[in-house]
């Protein structure tokens, strides 16, 4: 669920095909910078419903998806 809710997230913010983003895909290959990645964050925290405070780089989605998982048995 949270790599759907990401990849949904990804899609609409840069205008691609969901299908196009998978756990290997790189922010950085999609044309997103750290800025975009922390408003991308907020926006997740808001659907998700709890808070990520990314204290970590991110680089691929699946980074994103880990961290977001990890964040979510803690709470």
């Amino acid at each position: 669920m949270i790599f759907e809710t990401i990849v949904e997230l990804i899609a609409n913010q840069i205008d691609c095909k969901p299908e196009d983003v998978k756990m290997e895909t790189t922010f950085e290959s999609l044309g997103i910078d750290s800025l975009d990645t922390v408003e991308m964050v907020m926006e997740l925290e808001e659907k998700l419903g709890f808070e990520l405070e990314l204290d970590k780089k991110v680089v691929t989605v699946g980074d994103l998806v880990e961290f977001a998982e990890e964040k979510s048995k803690g709470r």
